[in-house]
């Protein structure tokens, strides 16, 4: 377990600034305490640091995981963020898009959300920006890219991309078999 490098803190903060833009501030100096973000293999922890001070007591080799995952760097130093971050990004979010109860199901099997599936979206939502996809009942569901803006997307065709699939909480029940 290690601090962050600058490059890496610099990729880490601008994935995270896709999504939560400014806000990403907030997730280091927060009423309850300061948090901080720790890598540990290729994985980024997101961890209090009264936390991160105990867990320095546990040997390297011993030590599996600390904190929330955020996401795991590839060998390419590129950031992929992970669905364990969405119940800290999805309060800060700038871009939401809601999906009607027929495309939660669709969404939650990996697959990108259609202009049919889609009952609102936020209207500052920028073609290839960051986006936290959510129910109607208001619960995050898992976040992606939009495919087209906010304003382009009232033009689309019916069957047309609106958000590309990142991550959803579908995730965890898919993954399992791979587990076993």
């Amino acid at each position: 377990m290690r601090p962050l490098t600058d490059d890496e803190t610099r990729t880490l903060f601008e994935k995270l600034a896709k999504y939560i833009g400014e806000n990403v501030k907030m997730l280091i100096d927060r009423p309850d305490g300061i948090y901080c973000f720790r890598l540990h293999g290729n994985r980024v922890f997101y961890i209090s640091e009264k936390n991160m001070k105990l867990a320095c007591n546990v040997p390297r080799d011993d030590l599996v995981s600390f904190g929330t995952c955020f996401g795991k760097f590839n060998k390419a130093m590129q950031f992929k963020i992970q669905i364990t971050a969405l119940d800290f990004i999805a309060p800060y979010a700038k871009n939401k898009i809601w999906l009607k109860p027929n495309a939660e199901q669709q969404f939650l099997y990996g697959h990108n959300v259609l202009k049919t599936g889609l009952a609102r979206i936020s209207e500052s939502t920028l073609r290839y920006q960051g986006v936290v996809v959510y129910s109607m009942n208001d619960l995050p569901l898992g976040f992606g890219v939009a495919a087209k803006s906010a304003e382009d997307t009232r033009k689309t065709d019916p069957l047309g991309v609106i958000v590309y699939h990142q991550a959803d909480i579908g995730e965890y029940l898919r993954n399992e078999e791979h587990l076993s």
